[in-house]
This record gives C-alpha cells, sequence and structure tokens, in this order.
C-alpha cells in the first residue's frame, strides 16, 4: 500500500467537520442566514454582502455608493450621528459598513448580552438612516480629503491607472472611491436613490458566528432585513476583459522609487481550476520566502522590499494581478525579472518541489483564516455568496491536496497565457 504523502496527511490533520456546524437559518419571511452556533465566547460576529457594488455607480457620479456607505453610521432613526455613536459605544458593539466593486458589504460584533441593541442598530442603519445633510458633508469632506491625499499616492496611482487603462469606459474602470469632482457633485437624492436600488434582500448573503440560537436569529432576521425592499433594482454588468494587455504605461512623479502595478485576465472564482490556479499564484508570488518573485527580486537582487501577486475573481472581470516598488534605476529590471517568471510557469509550469511547498503552506496555513469569531463570518459570507456551499471549508485543503503537477502545468498556461501583461509604473523609472 502506498504511504499517503505528506501534503495529504496534512490535509487530513487540517480537515474539520465545519459542515455539520453550519446551518441554515430561514426566517418567516424566507430570509436565509447560515449560522455557526457557538458558545466559547459570548460573541455574535455578522457578516453581510449585498451584491451590486459600486460598479452600479451611475458613471457620472462613481463614489456614490462609497458615500452612502459610510453615512449609514452617521445617524439613523431617532438617533443623530453623535447619539448614534455614543449608543454604540455604550454597549460596546462594533458596525462598520463598505463598498467594494462587486458587493455593499456591513460587519457586526458584539457581545452576546448586547445582542437585542447590536441588531436593532444594524437595521435603523441599514432601513432608516437619516442622512441628515451636516453628515453627508461630514461625509463628504472626509473622502476629498483622502482622494486628495491619495492623489499624490504612488500606489494608489498606479492602482487607479491600471483599472482605468484595462476597463475604460466599463463600471471596473472607475474608481471605487469617485473622484473630486464626482463627490462633490453627489446629492441627497443620489444617494436615496442608491439606497432603494441596491441595499436589498433578494441579493443578500449573511452568515452569523457565535452565542446565538437559531429560532432567535430566524426572528431577529425578520426584524432587521425584513424592512429591506423584497427586489434587487441591480442593473446587469457587462463581462470584460482587460485591454491593453501587453503594454506598459509611465505615469511621471518625481519620487525615488517607482511603484510598479500589473496584471492580465484571470480565473472566474467558480472555474474548475481555481483552486489549482491559487496554488500557482501562490508559487509566483503569493507573499512568503518561497516565492518565485520574492526570491528573485527580493533576496537574489535585492531590488524591492516586497513583491506579490494575486488574484482577484471580480463578478465581471476575474484578474490576476501583482505589485512591487522600486527604485527608478532598477524599475526596468524588476519588471524584466517579473515578465520573465511569468513566462517561464506559462511555458514549463512549477516543478514537484514548488508544488509540494506551495500545497502544504496553504493547506496549513488555512486554520489561521479561521481562528476568531469574526475571521469565520468572513470567510463563510464570500463562500456562501460565490455559491459554494457549505461543505466548501472542509472540502477546501482536499482540493488544494488533489492539485497535481498536470493540474499545476495546464493551469499555469491557462492563467498566464504569453506571460503578456499590462504593467502601470509611476515614478520615473530609467530605461522604459
Amino acid at each position: 500500500m502506498n504511504k499517503p504523502t505528506k501534503v495529504a496527511q496534512q490535509a487530513a490533520v487540517a480537515r474539520t467537520n465545519h459542515a455539520d456546524r453550519i446551518r441554515s437559518v430561514v426566517s418567516p419571511l424566507g430570509i436565509e442566514a447560515w449560522l455557526v452556533e457557538d458558545y466559547t465566547v459570548p460573541i455574535i460576529a455578522v457578516e453581510g454582502l449585498i451584491e451590486g457594488g459600486t460598479s452600479q455607480d451611475p458613471a457620472g457620479k462613481p463614489g456614490l455608493l462609497h458615500c452612502l456607505m459610510g453615512a449609514l453610521d452617521e445617524g439613523s432613526g431617532p438617533y443623530d450621528s453623535t447619539a448614534f455613536q455614543e449608543r454604540l459605544d455604550d454597549f460596546a458593539i462594533e458596525l462598520s459598513f463598505g463598498a467594494d466593486r462587486d458587493h455593499a458589504s456591513f460587519h457586526l460584533r458584539t457581545l452576546a448580552r448586547h445582542r437585542d441593541e447590536a441588531f436593532d442598530m444594524l437595521r435603523l442603519a441599514l432601513t432608516e438612516a437619516r442622512l441628515d445633510s451636516d453628515s453627508i458633508e461630514r461625509v463628504r469632506a472626509q473622502i476629498i480629503a483622502g482622494l486628495r491625499h491619495e492623489s499624490t499616492d504612488p500606489d494608489v496611482m498606479a492602482h487607479r491607472a491600471w483599472f482605468a487603462t484595462a476597463f475604460g469606459q466599463h463600471p471596473y474602470g472607475r474608481s471605487s472611491k469617485g473622484t473630486l469632482d464626482s463627490v462633490a457633485a453627489i446629492t441627497r437624492a443620489d444617494l436615496d436613490r442608491t439606497r432603494e436600488t441596491l441595499l436589498n434582500r433578494s441579493k443578500l448573503h449573511l452568515v452569523v458566528v457565535g452565542a446565538i440560537d437559531p429560532d432567535s436569529l430566524a426572528r431577529m432576521l425578520d426584524d432587521v432585513f425584513g424592512p429591506l425592499p423584497a427586489l434587487s433594482g441591480v442593473q446587469p454588468v457587462a463581462l470584460a476583459q482587460p485591454a491593453a494587455i501587453g503594454t506598459r504605461k509611465v505615469i511621471d512623479l518625481d519620487v525615488p522609487q517607482a511603484s510598479i502595478r500589473f496584471g492580465a485576465a484571470g480565473l472566474a472564482r467558480n472555474d474548475p481550476d481555481f483552486v489549482a490556479a491559487t496554488v500557482v499564484n501562490h508559487i509566483l508570488g503569493g507573499g512568503v520566502f518561497s516565492s518565485r518573485l520574492f526570491r528573485e527580486v527580493r533576496e537574489k537582487r535585492g531590488l524591492a522590499y516586497s513583491v506579490s501577486s494575486h488574484l482577484a475573481p471580480f463578478a465581471h472581470g476575474p484578474l490576476h494581478m501583482g505589485g512591487t516598488s522600486t527604485k527608478n534605476e532598477r524599475a526596468a529590471e524588476s519588471i524584466a525579472i517579473i515578465e520573465q517568471e511569468i513566462g517561464s510557469l506559462a511555458h514549463d509550469g512549477p516543478n514537484e518541489q514548488e508544488l509540494a511547498t506551495a500545497k502544504n503552506y496553504l493547506i496549513g496555513s488555512y486554520a489561521l483564516r479561521l481562528d476568531t469569531s469574526a475571521k469565520l463570518a468572513s470567510q463563510l459570507v464570500h463562500i456562501k455568496a460565490h455559491g459554494l456551499g457549505r461543505s466548501y471549508l472542509d472540502e477546501r485543503n482536499g482540493l488544494v491536496a488533489g492539485v497535481s503537477l498536470e493540474d499545476a502545468v495546464r493551469t499555469a498556461k491557462r492563467l498566464y497565457g504569453a506571460g503578456e501583461l499590462l504593467t502601470i509604473v509611476v515614478g520615473r523609472p530609467v530605461g522604459l
């Protein structure tokens, strides 16, 4: 009988039967949440995603959803902004809102004994936000101050220029935070329309982890989310392929270091090769000492303090991306090495040792993403939103362990193609 490999042994050890702990709780109104009932500590964590995201912002008003989500905790129902924040403090409630290209999000963390107050504050913020004029102006001023600061940040400039170049007039080509002009033009009516269109329960994904039983949660689901519109006003967004692949663009900025961002089309989250792509990306630039980019760019040549790559499985245009910062004099050399390593992986794939090292790390470190109620809820809500099913936490390490060298070689060719990239450099690079 063949002896199990180290990767297979580690996958078996890392496996935990999460599926039995994750219950689907459906309220009388049909609102569903995944619940992990856990009384180890008296805390409840709630993570929510609502499909739509900043890709729903009107073409002339990018930053609209970002502004709305920033204003939701600035006073709701009977509480003005100060009273709302004081009530959160009085009950030690952590409540925040956010938005990315594909989702609006909210995050709640509370002591179990304050769950009624916490869920009520979430309800008020989502369904009765006051959007008082002084609160809107305060949020607007904060966003504008951030945009002004970021306007000379080479990393942010490179990131935004990459998406603008890759996606043009597609919603992904616009900044999620908007521009100075677009944020200044946002009105209360704009915020109300966005709230009515996007904050709904038909596109809602919910996960609750902690000290609460299913019956209590079912009642709270209707209390909190029942007042939201039953139907979504989300408009279809076209699938897009990034443009200008195989080109470089330099944005002049008088700074000693050049900020480099690179990328091209990736794989969708539901693609059968996505797990293999995760392993391949880890081999390329997964942010650890063993990655090719770290080894070649930092360790061997000292070109940069850090360099990394990642998969970005956006719903309407998945990508693989990466970046680094280096002296202007070494920017051309750094880019050449990055392109060489991506080209090598695309042409030859990884070797057996690289594959085993990557799988060991990805399997062994996965538990660190699940070691608190908030982390577990965050992982589960994305699993739920991507339609991966409650058993995915149990299956994931086995899927990683099952990636063969043949899988990795095939997927590297799919992911990196001819090795061509769109590369944006902000600074004054020499030799480009």
